[in-house]
């Protein structure tokens, strides 16, 4: 059998690409030049980060025993490759472009039986909110090492786009079937709610997704949430509205 190669795909590197030729249209002089370019590097910064999210999965996974990652070229950072191309990152972008909302991507399959603890399942689910937080601040300590006090299209997009990962963060670290926190507690949990979770997997995340969206109060209480958090971490809430609204420029 051929060797799985594990090289980044071309598709990542078109991503990445992307995503730093946006950051090259907002430095320029130009309204339509610098809202476009904050829309691409938040749009391909996203999709960026789906890839390594569930790269992160995968890695771990492979660490713990689950040799099928490799050959199902989930390493390769190819979002082609995971459960549902319109789930991996169609309906995330959509989401994002009409509500702000960072829905999680779709998932890859892990081999649970070739696991080989409970501690190591739960670190598989954990890694893909972790790699989100580590984005976040990652961009966080870039906008304020190499842009302080600066507000810019370029520091505004980037401080939109860390904001982003650490409410991904927040999100996917909820105990809510479908989510990875549920995924990081569930081996702990007696087959009877493991049942119960494995069937509300289904549904539990739409009504997140729907009350965060239809509800006012639920959305930005978890708004607020976020912003204290980012805050927090050394980022501006307000420089991530500011780069929020010209993504949102339609609105």
């Amino acid at each position: 059998m051929r060797r799985q190669d594990t090289r980044p795909s071309p598709l990542f590197l078109a991503l990445l690409a992307a995503t730093i030729g946006g950051g090259v249209l907002t430095i320029l002089e130009s309204e339509f030049a610098y809202t476009a370019g904050v829309v691409l590097l938040v749009l391909g910064g996203w999709a960026v980060s789906l890839c390594l999210h569930e790269f992160g999965h995968a890695f771990v996974a492979y660490r713990g025993g689950d040799r099928e990652v490799r050959w199902k070229g989930y390493l390769t950072l190819d979002i082609r490759r995971y459960t549902d191309p319109l789930l991996s990152i169609v309906l995330p972008l959509v989401f994002l472009l009409i509500g702000g909302i960072p829905l999680p991507g779709g998932a890859v399959w892990i081999n649970h039986h070739a696991l080989r603890t409970k501690r190591v399942e739960s670190w598989v689910s954990l890694a893909g909110p972790l790699t989100n937080l580590f984005l976040g601040i990652l961009l966080t300590l870039s906008v304020a090492l190499f842009m302080p006090g600066e507000l810019t299209p370029l520091s505004a997009g980037l401080s939109f786009l860390a904001f982003l990962q650490i409410f991904a963060f927040l999100l996917n670290i909820l105990p809510i079937p479908g989510l990875d926190g549920w995924g990081a507690i569930q081996p702990y949990l007696s087959y009877k709610t493991q049942v119960f979770g494995h069937k509300a997997a289904q549904w539990a995340p739409l009504i997140l997704f729907a009350a965060l969206i239809g509800l006012p109060g639920v959305g930005q209480a978890f708004y607020d949430l976020v912003s204290s958090i980012f805050d927090a971490v050394g980022g501006s809430s307000y420089a991530a509205a500011v780069g929020r609204n010209t993504f949102m420029f339609w609105l």
